[in-house]
């Protein structure tokens, strides 16, 4: 079966977008086929820095033929009715008149063959590229529309004929180019083989993954010549993959004189602006040598290249060891009045005013976090953001907080402080490192509950998709902060301290608290803890410490995993079930302890005396958070719970007997929902 070959060749595709158009224009193009009654094999999309390419395998020569049955009016409707549906067939309809139990109606039967696959193509994949949804776009003379760069040429192949398909004013042919400077010349092509052979020779290696592969395993290679290794940088590799179309690997040298600079400005500074790859040397240090990837081979093996990037690489670490001395020159100290000039937020003050809340709040946590040290901590938070008026800051916004901590030490600081001020920014994501010293501890989970009671305060929540505060991030991290240091933390009351200090607005503790339930859903996700445990554990209200309520939650998923709790669970909706049903029906709550004397049936009784052993023994075990001891209790209820379903009929004929069970069922439900609100979890 035919295969379809599309490419688009346009001026440089931004890295950061190629991936994602990649998968649009595979999903947009196969999404028409598939409407369009097109099934194919398969279908793999490519990207370089100046080509979206597609090939769809498995393809039919033509749709399929449609057999369409479509009814009409009433024999007996107006004839303009009548004339209109009949206006509306295509030539070759048949019309019948069939009886149905509505009456006599109309029905036409509409044969249509399949179109010329080759015909379908043009309009499908026209549409398909104008559909792409890219992050920002551009327009330009010769284009009508919108693209993210000009488009130069297209290739569309079907089944070896050249498909005119149109974007603006380019219409496809069966003829690209090769690499831009190595070999521009044009190149036919016939179908997918031909063309990754011909773009191969013409220095061009369009599969993102070889071109990662390549640059990945010759960089590692030239490391290893030097007794180095690479410096690992996923996202590096990822952008630098996406700038070039046949990657040559180089090594340059970096001046001495600049390795006195702290690691992170070195490798932040060849990253950021030069695309380099850093090196290290045997002791994990940052090693005198960096890795560049150029886009073209040159008669001299790079070396004019690499003699190019050096010289712009000592230009750019000369303004950085300019701003490292000139940085020193002043004490950190001296630095933090200038936060009185930057603005946090137009209606939550300047950086100043946060960081004498910041100060305020990391105080109070010290009675939190276990040797944590006041004065270090009100220290620590005084100078947490002191180093964004530095000029080292102000060149590579990355740095700050790093660049606080050399600072700090250069000053003398103590160095659980400096440590703080570079870490209270963490954690990041998932995958950045969580402070674990308590100086930082608390510094870290001050700014961030400064943060979101702030922005909550002012009603800027995060809304959908859109979060331009990293509300839901600052909540992540305040989470793993507290599970992973132990840290028992009551949320609500620190909610209401931080409001207080602000004085704006009115306390959001209760708001904050729905949206960090959210939040540890998400965050315990990926553990395998249930997200109605979650809700069952908040549910019973005034909980706020995470430490505690997690041990809950993670004694009760162990317990509803055994048979005991799983029968358990079902015995309860039963017997809420039944109350809600009965409570609504009498206008009445039975919330009242049964009445001993009404207890007649040996079940009743039996559960009655394990209802008024296992309650006490509960509420013991939640007191002292012995939450494994208070499921045990939980299981000792199975066997009588059980039992009274089988042999007790709840709504007897006798009004007392009746209402004295259904009092015994809401003490089956009362100490169950001790634990935790049984009506939010899920069942099997």
């Amino acid at each position: 079966m035919p295969e379809l070959l599309l490419e688009i060749l346009s001026e440089e595709i931004p890295a950061r977008m190629q991936a994602r158009a990649a998968d649009d224009l595979k999903r947009l193009v196969t999404d028409g086929l598939k409407a369009a009654g097109l099934e194919f094999t398969s279908a793999e999309s490519y990207v370089t820095p100046r080509r979206l390419a597609l090939i769809v395998d498995g393809l039919p020569e033509k749709q399929p033929d449609v057999a369409e049955e479509r009814r009409g009016p009433n024999v007996n409707a107006p004839e303009q009715a009548i004339n209109g549906f009949k206006g509306s067939l295509p030539e070759g309809a048949k019309i019948e008149e069939r009886e149905t139990p509505k009456g006599t109606f109309f029905f036409a039967l509409v044969d249509t063959k399949g179109a010329e696959t080759k015909d379908v193509l043009p309009g499908l994949l026209s549409k398909a590229m104008g559909d792409l949804p890219w992050p920002k776009s551009m327009r330009w003379a010769t284009y009508p529309g919108r693209w993210v760069r000009p488009v130069h040429s297209m290739v569309c192949v079907f089944g070896g004929d050249t498909i005119a398909v149109t974007l603006g004013e380019v219409t496809a042919s069966n003829k690209t180019v090769g690499h831009r400077f190595l070999a521009p010349g044009a190149i036919t092509v016939t179908d997918f083989a031909d063309y990754k052979s011909k773009l191969r020779a013409a220095k061009v290696m369009f599969d993102p993954a070889e071109r990662r592969e390549k640059i990945e395993a010759d960089a590692k290679a030239l490391c290893e010549k030097e007794g180095l290794s690479l410096k690992d940088d996923p996202g590096l590799l990822d952008e630098v993959t996406g700038l070039v179309e046949w990657p040559v690997v180089l090594m340059g040298t970096i001046d001495d004189q600049f390795m006195e600079l702290p690691d992170e400005v070195l490798s932040t500074s060849m990253r950021s602006h030069q695309k380099y790859f850093s090196t290290l040397g045997a002791d994990g240090k940052l090693a005198a040598r960096f890795i560049v990837v150029a886009n073209t081979e040159t008669k001299d093996g790079g070396k004019q290249v690499v003699a190019g990037n050096e010289r712009v690489l000592r230009a750019r670490l000369s303004d950085a060891k300019f701003f490292w001395d000139q940085d020193r020159a002043e004490t950190l100290a001296s630095r933090a009045p200038a936060l009185k000039d930057r603005v946090f937020h137009a209606k939550l003050g300047t950086l100043d005013e946060k960081v004498d809340r910041m100060q305020s709040l990391a105080a109070t946590l010290t009675t939190f976090v276990p040797e944590a040290d006041k004065d270090k901590v009100r220290s620590a938070a005084r100078l947490a953001k002191a180093d964004l008026s530095t000029g080292m800051v102000g060149e590579f916004p990355e740095l700050q907080g790093i660049m606080g901590r050399y600072y700090a030490r250069h000053d003398g600081e103590d160095a659980a402080v400096a440590d703080a001020i570079a870490e209270h920014y963490s954690p990041l994501g998932p995958n950045d490192a969580c402070p674990t010293k308590p100086v930082s501890v608390c510094v870290a989970l001050a700014d961030k509950i400064d943060t979101l009671v702030g922005f909550f305060a002012i009603d800027e929540k995060p809304t959908g998709s859109k979060d331009p505060y990293a509300l839901r991030r600052a909540a992540l991290g305040i989470i793993r902060l507290v599970l992973e240091n132990g840290i028992r933390l009551p949320l609500a009351k620190v909610f209401a301290e931080a409001h207080a200090t602000l004085g704006i607005g009115d306390n959001p503790a209760e708001d904050l608290m729905a949206f960090f339930a959210d939040r540890l859903k998400v965050h315990l996700r990926e553990q395998g803890v249930r997200h109605d445990l979650i809700d069952a554990v908040f549910a019973l209200g005034g909980e706020d410490d995470l430490v505690r309520l997690i041990k809950r939650v993670e004694a009760l998923q162990a317990f509803l995993k055994t048979e005991d709790g799983e029968n358990l669970l079902t015995a309860y909706k039963r017997a809420a079930n039944i109350l809600r049903a009965e409570e609504k029906k009498d206008a009445a709550e039975y919330r009242d302890a049964p009445d001993p004397g009404l207890l007649s049936d040996d079940a009743e009784k039996a559960l009655a005396d394990a209802l008024g052993q296992a309650t006490p023994a509960i509420e013991k075990a939640l007191a002292t958070e012995d939450f494994v001891a208070a499921m045990h209790a939980l299981a000792g209820l199975r066997a009588p719970v059980d039992t009274f379903f089988d042999d007790v009929t709840v709504n007897a004929d006798d009004a007392a007997l009746r209402v004295n069970r259904l009092k015994l069922l809401n003490g089956i439900r009362s100490a169950l929902d001790g634990v935790a609100d049984f009506s939010k979890i899920e069942g099997k």
